[in-house]
C-alpha cells in the first residue's frame, strides 16, 4: 500500500494562536488551584504534559489545602 502524510497547509499564525488560546484555558485554572495550596503557580505548567496533568489533578484533590489546616 502506498501511504501518504497528510500536511495541513493552514496558516501558521492561525495555528499558534489556537495553540497560545488552548495553553491558556489548560494552565490558568491549574496555576490557581496551586497557589491556593501554598504552592508556586508555575506547578500549573504541568497542565500542558500529557499523563503528569492527570497525576497533579490527583494530587491537588487529596492533598491537605490550608483551610483544611486552619489556616
Amino acid at each position: 500500500m502506498n501511504e501518504e502524510v497528510i500536511i495541513s497547509e493552514g496558516n501558521p499564525i492561525m495555528s499558534m494562536v489556537m495553540f497560545l488560546l488552548f495553553a491558556a484555558l489548560a494552565v490558568i485554572p491549574f496555576w490557581k488551584l496551586w497557589s491556593r495550596t501554598g504552592h508556586s503557580g508555575f506547578w500549573g505548567l504541568l497542565a500542558l504534559i500529557p499523563l503528569v496533568n492527570v497525576v497533579a489533578l490527583w494530587i491537588l484533590a487529596f492533598k491537605r489545602w490550608p483551610m483544611d489546616r486552619g489556616e
